[in-house]
């Protein structure tokens, strides 16, 4: 551990604020350190490892394809991207699928995409905004940072590009007058704002969000980096709510620890980028997209139905204790408020051998979603102590 410490001190950009632990390795829903100790993983490298660890299906895929093709350039066909792409739009209800490396070149795409359809109907020197949510994140880099509703992420990286608007969630009135007063391109939502705090938008107000786009020849971008890929137990959160998008981002789960992420274009946008308008190196990249096949073909309706039942299971045992306000989220995505400091809570449960996360002020549990029951009552048990 102290070689490794000291390997970060010399040459490693110091962006994170590390917990005092090294992972060596993983198994199922157990991660194991330098030393050997077990720790039960509430966090799953923040909503990645959605298999957990060691999962044969997925190891298979990887292994089979590195021996394969481990890389070709977008110029040429691979098969697992077209596999993957198939799945994707099946199963979302979109058209077609741009493969990028995260969720931030998701959204990019995503952000490139609605610009490129409003030009394409009003000339390119239209100036286009697209509408988000206050407390939104989107990602870190330029744009999407803009794109960002969080000043707290802005300090120091301006200037920032225009065009993009910043709304109250959940404020329909807001919404509105913004779609009135601008020329707006699309309105971009997470049905649940993760690094927001775990606060889900109000059903009616994603629902109406989908009307007023609708209705103006906007397009709706619903950005599921987090949510996405079972984590709400649907496999994608916008399905819990009876609509369908323009443009769905995605990563984070996807490719179950390899980095992938995906931007799903619907039938209004399936034709708006065309060769050369846009590209990635490594997006599709075959390893990657034959790990997403593996992931994606084990997120079956009985999985998803098992996220939600350990969901409520853990609403029901952590919402009567004693220092909690209220817990929020779907699923395995969920946001406990409470009254001890959130952050001096990981480091006890850490200590304990359970590992979580924050949001904001509030504890978040993101665990694998396929995390045995007897497991999951157990780190649930751990944590209730210290709540």
């Amino acid at each position: 551990m102290s070689t490794i410490k000291d390997l970060e001190k010399l040459y490693i950009a110091p962006t994170y604020a590390r917990f005092d632990v090294a992972f060596v390795r993983g198994e199922g829903a157990t991660l194991f350190d330098d030393g050997g100790r077990a720790y039960t993983d509430m966090g799953s490298g923040i909503a990645v490892n959605v298999l957990g660890y060691g999962n044969e299906a997925w190891e298979q895929a990887v292994c089979e394809q590195a021996g394969k093709l481990a890389h070709v350039s977008n110029l040429y066909y691979t098969q697992p991207q077209g596999e993957l792409a198939e799945i994707l739009c099946k199963r979302s209800g979109l058209k077609k699928a741009f493969f990028g490396n995260s969720g931030a070149e998701a959204n990019e795409c995503a952000i490139k995409a609605a610009r490129k359809y409003y030009s394409d109907k009003h000339g390119e020197n239209a100036k286009p905004v697209i509408i988000t949510l206050l407390e939104s994140f989107h990602g870190r880099t330029i744009a999407t940072l803009a794109a960002t509703g969080q000043d707290y992420f802005h300090h120091h990286f301006g200037p920032f590009p225009e065009g993009f608007v910043h709304v109250p969630p959940n404020d329909l009135g807001a919404l509105q007058e913004a779609l009135e007063k601008y020329p707006v391109c699309a309105v971009m939502i997470e049905v649940v704002q993760g690094e927001g705090g775990v606060e889900p938008l109000d059903a009616e107000y994603i629902r109406a969000a989908r009307e007023l786009t609708e209705k103006q020849d906007a397009l709706l971008i619903v950005d599921e980096v987090q949510t996405g890929n079972g984590r709400l137990g649907t496999l994608f959160g916008y399905q819990r709510f009876g609509i369908l998008p323009d443009i769905v981002s995605t990563a984070k789960g996807l490719a179950g620890g390899l980095p992938m992420g995906a931007c799903l274009l619907g039938d209004k946008v399936e034709q708006t980028l065309s060769a050369g308008t846009h590209a990635s190196t490594f997006g599709g990249n075959p390893v990657c997209a034959a790990a997403a096949v593996a992931v994606l073909n084990q997120l079956t309706d009985e999985l998803l139905s098992d996220v939600k039942k350990k969901g409520e299971y853990i609403k029901a045992e952590l919402g009567a204790c004693p220092s909690v306000r209220r817990i929020s989220g779907y699923g395995l995505m969920l946001g406990i408020e409470t009254t001890k400091d959130a952050r001096a809570l990981v480091q006890t449960l850490l200590n304990k051998g359970v590992v979580t996360l924050t949001a904001k002020k509030k504890l978040r549990l993101l665990p694998p979603l396929t995390i045995p029951w007897e497991q999951l009552k157990q780190a649930v048990a751990v944590i209730k102590g210290e709540l």
